[in-house]
């Protein structure tokens, strides 16, 4: 292993303590090596600014700053063992070209807030990424809810209740993942904040140009107080997980609803080829793992938000404990952004079955219309309640799905189901995308 950046005063490093310190650093830290590349141009950038290099050491730096991200992408450097992390693979690379040059890039930093810094880039791309799932889950939902709308059973707790239809099923997810990509940006919004040049969390005594690595790199913001850029690391990872995660609660519902759908007993849906699989022993079966994996990968989110906040029952100040939230971050990351990316297709190309929709509709599902329709008369509501149930299995006698869906008429229903309300809503974020964050694509978090 190269020299780590912190060796001092000739102590000799004992070899089982060193693996167990750095950890599984030098291979995470590859998802956001380029983004820590990026970081470090700014941050020569902002060195020559204040005149502690001159205009050929920046140009030297930064050119060899962009071979090694161009050797990185290729594949013709390779971040491995023979380095502590990512970090130090950078100051080791520049060294190995440049000499005292190279030596010369870390003043006025600190691993601290090189890893806030990439971390904080790579989160943004990650949060745009899903910004851009949930708007495309929502486009589908919307354009499926207003071409068709088969009857079909509405549920609670699991048992029927009322008359419902696709397209209010539809409905539903749409305003679901409309909000889903609303929290998303908002979240974007709250972390979209530059790290760089606290150092350790204290500041350095030097005037470093903060405000110019935060146009450099395309942040929204300056993160003011030294201290607080220590704080919120964990505290910021926590929000973007929970964006995730509200996403991904909605992907398990559909999930689980369609698990339920695609059984032989309901056989309301089916699904395309390409999401069943086969057995491995019974020749019969087509099992519709995708969707199973889906509801899945909520719990890997949901593992990655605790065991970060897990870890935050610190003091103010770094403390090394926080090393062990990327892995977390990566890999809540890495599975349920794959999970959503699937959806859109699924949902667009999936189909009902209508005749078991409406075989599935029984008469006493219209005894909460009779009630209401009762109580319209004038009888008191709880009188016309009784009635109604007394007379449960009468109450579809020439009555349809239909009639019943288009008389529901209270805003969201599915006489009302106000589609141009939700496309709105849509509409206007995709007028305003989020732009894609200033650096390079990282690399994929491993899943």
């Amino acid at each position: 292993m190269a020299e780590p950046l912190w060796q001092k005063n000739g102590v000799q490093m004992d070899a089982r303590i060193m693996r167990f310190t750095a950890g599984d650093d030098v291979w995470l830290d590859r998802a956001f090596f380029l983004h820590d590349i990026a970081a470090s141009k700014a941050h020569v950038e902002g060195l020559a600014a204040i005149g502690l290099l001159k205009s050929d050491e920046c140009e030297s730096l930064r050119r060899e700053l962009d071979v090694l991200a161009e050797d990185f992408s290729r594949g013709s450097f390779v971040l491995d063992a023979q380095f502590e992390d990512g970090h130090s693979a950078i100051e080791a690379r520049l060294t190995e070209r440049l000499g005292d040059v190279g030596r010369k890039v870390h003043t006025g930093r600190s691993r601290n807030d090189q890893v806030l810094v990439a971390t904080r880039l790579w989160l943004k791309e990650r949060l745009v990424e899903l910004d851009g799932y949930c708007r495309q889950v929502a486009r589908v939902c919307l354009d499926r809810a207003s071409r068709e709308a088969l009857p079909m059973p509405g549920y609670t707790h699991l048992q029927r209740a009322v008359v419902s239809s696709t397209a209010m099923w539809f409905a539903g997810f749409a305003e679901a993942f409309v909000d889903n990509a609303v929290r998303s940006r908002d979240t974007l919004a709250w972390i979209d904040a530059n790290p760089l040049g606290s150092a350790a969390g204290y500041g350095v005594n030097l005037p470093l140009q903060r405000d110019l690595t935060t146009t450099a790199l395309g942040f929204g913001r300056l993160q003011v107080a030294a201290t607080y850029a220590q704080l919120s690391r964990g505290k910021f990872e926590l929000a973007a997980l929970e964006a995730l995660g509200s996403a991904m609660l909605d992907l398990r519902r559909i999930a689980w609803d369609l698990s339920l759908f695609t059984t032989a007993e309901f056989d309301f849906v089916h699904l395309p080829d390409e999401y069943t699989t086969g057995s491995s022993i019974m020749p019969n079966k087509r099992n519709p793992d995708v969707i199973e994996l889906m509801r899945a990968r909520y719990a890997s989110v949901a593992a990655a938000r605790c065991e970060i906040e897990q870890l935050l029952s610190l003091p103010s100040g770094y403390q090394r404990d926080l090393q062990v939230s990327k892995g977390a971050l990566f890999h809540g990351f890495g599975q349920g952004l794959p999970a959503l990316a699937l959806l859109p297709d699924l949902l667009g190309r999936l189909t009902w079955n209508g005749a078991a929709l409406r075989a599935a509709i029984e008469p006493a599902m219209y005894a909460t219309d009779v009630a209401i329709e009762r109580a319209l008369a004038g009888v008191p509501f709880r009188d016309a309640y009784r009635a109604a149930a007394e007379a449960a299995a009468r109450t579809g006698e020439g009555r349809t799905p239909e009639q019943s869906l288009s008389a529901r008429v209270s805003p969201g229903a599915a006489g009302d189901l106000r589609l141009e309300d939700l496309r709105a809503r849509l509409d206007a974020l995709d007028d305003v995308a989020v732009a894609h964050p200033a650096g390079h694509d990282a690399v994929r978090p491993p899943p």
